[in-house]
């Protein structure tokens, strides 16, 4: 019998779950008969996910990062 391989959550990041979650999607798309074009397609619109696929803890906005322009001394 083969051992299921055991996966520990925690240690990944929200972009690793969202990755993740975006391959299974894709894999479980690909598995149900759709074309590669339309599976991408669906993974391409989020509203197209189903509200349990993706991980509740997605960043919702990025920390924008300041520059120090030299240009305005």
């Amino acid at each position: 019998m083969a051992r299921k391989k055991v996966i520990d959550l925690d240690t990944y990041s929200k972009l690793d779950a969202h990755c993740i979650a975006l391959n299974e999607f894709y894999k479980s798309l690909r598995k149900a008969g759709f074309s590669v074009e339309l599976a991408l397609a669906m993974i391409v619109e989020p509203n197209s996910y189903p509200h349990w696929i993706m991980p509740d803890t997605l960043p919702t906005e990025i920390d924008p990062f300041h520059y120090d322009d030299e240009d305005e001394g």
